[in-house]
């Protein structure tokens, strides 16, 4: 794959966050935070009438991206940042940009800069990603 710094990994879009994958992982994971799947408690808190996704939710719109791109083995490493949450409804884009190409341990690295975009707001995740290429 011919990669060079500057290059934008092509986007990555979740059209819609939907309700019903948040009480699905909050099962899975056996998370009992009620932000997940309870209107109630998430406008009580201020968030009107939408609840909270996971955050391994959105760290697999991210992982998704890089898969799209590099490939199921690609990813070496990924470091993210939390700062906002992601609510139902949202239409998420996870997005990339190649910052270095380097070698190491006779591998062709790629570190990028990656982040989840919502319109109108600060974005919700970002990060580091390193990713092998081929």
């Amino acid at each position: 794959m011919k990669v060079e710094v500057g290059d934008q990994i092509p986007d990555w879009v979740m059209e819609s966050v939907r309700p019903e994958r948040m009480r699905t992982m909050a099962a899975i994971l056996r998370d009992p935070n009620p932000v997940h799947w309870d209107r109630a408690t998430c406008k009580s808190m201020g968030f009107g009438d939408h609840t909270i996704n996971q955050g391994p939710l959105g760290l697999s719109y991210m992982v998704n991206m890089i898969h799209a791109w590099a490939g199921p083995t690609s990813l070496a490493r990924l470091v993210m940042r939390f700062p906002m949450v992601i609510l139902d409804g949202d239409y998420i884009v996870a997005k990339g940009e190649v910052t270095d190409i380097r070698e190491e341990a006779g591998e062709r690295l790629a570190d990028c800069r990656v982040w989840l975009e919502r319109e109108g707001t600060e974005p919700p995740l970002e990060g580091e990603a390193t990713v092998r290429l081929s």
